[in-house]
């Protein structure tokens, strides 16, 4: 009775924290604070108003937006939503981290059900990272870590390409968050990994002249393939990395943290291979909406 064109369709626009690249950060004691730029609000607003009269003409009846890291950090995030609502009319949901690890788990694992009996989606963001395991029904465990390609770019990796002791730095940060002992059990699942660090290594791994969905979904990334794509991308400035056709602009000088954090998730957990996913929490607030209009 219910046809994929639902009564109340839900789209999501997901702030990923690349929208904020360029907001101000500034420590506290012990604590990094995120206070966002006036012309963030003013791209924000542009987006989300392009995407509102979208939606308009394909007669959508309810829009989902949700915000998570960079918003849920944000100092001034009160005053962001405020701003979206008055000038867009769009409400702004802020999730919490383990809310955005149960959902991104529910849509990470959405086209591999069958697959296995149990597990493991990583979704790496750019303020933090999510980490969840579970079965085809139920999450079993989940973390969300202030670990994201953003927070360590801007922290650690600030010069194109960074240096020796840069890295260095930034692997042994980015050891201190992901113990070996929070990771016990990961290789026992099918571990998944979703959001644009992997899509782009799967992208660039078959070196496809572009993002094609199909390939991407579903393709299997060893350790040690990405081991040699970081190799051959830490020595060369953003200008070069940016040629690259299957990496985007957004992403360019954020992709060497990223790869980071994924390489010693891998490496704590002992994983030699991951699936990849384009799909995440963007399905997962889908899957949420749907179960509470029709369930």
């Amino acid at each position: 009775p219910h046809q994929l064109r639902l009564p109340s369709l839900c789209l999501l626009a997901r702030f990923f924290l690349e929208y904020f690249s360029k907001s101000k950060l500034f420590l506290g004691k012990k604590i990094l604070i995120i206070s966002l730029y006036q012309e963030t609000f003013l791209r924000v607003e542009g987006f989300l108003r392009d995407y509102k009269n979208t939606c308009e003409r394909l007669s959508v009846e309810r829009i989902c937006a949700v915000g998570t890291s960079a918003v849920r950090d944000a100092a001034n995030r009160g005053e962001f939503i405020s701003f979206i609502k008055e000038n867009v009319g769009i409400d702004i949901e802020v999730l919490s981290g383990n809310d955005e690890a149960q959902w991104t788990y529910r849509g990470g694992i959405s086209e591999f059900s069958e697959k296995a009996g149990r597990f493991s989606v990583i979704d790496i963001g750019g303020g933090s990272t999510e980490i969840i395991t579970g079965d085809t029904r139920k999450v079993h465990s989940k973390m969300s870590i202030d670990l994201g390609s953003v927070r360590i770019t801007e922290r650690i990796l600030k010069d194109s390409p960074p240096e020796t002791e840069a890295l260095i730095e930034a692997y042994e940060f980015i050891a201190s968050q992901l113990p070996k002992e929070l990771l016990v059990g990961i290789p026992s699942t099918f571990s998944i990994g979703v959001a644009g660090t992997l899509t782009t290594l799967a992208a660039l791994h078959q070196n496809l002249p572009h993002y094609i969905p199909e390939r991407v979904t579903g393709y299997s990334l060893s350790y040690d393939a990405i081991g040699m794509i970081f190799g051959m991308l830490k020595d060369k400035s953003l200008s070069q990395i940016i040629s690259f056709p299957q990496i985007s602009s957004g992403r360019a000088d954020i992709l060497l943290a990223g790869i980071m954090i994924l390489m010693r998730y891998m490496e704590a957990s002992g994983l030699q291979q991951i699936t990849v996913s384009d799909r995440g929490l963007r399905y997962g607030i889908i899957y949420r909406q749907s179960e509470q209009l029709f369930l």
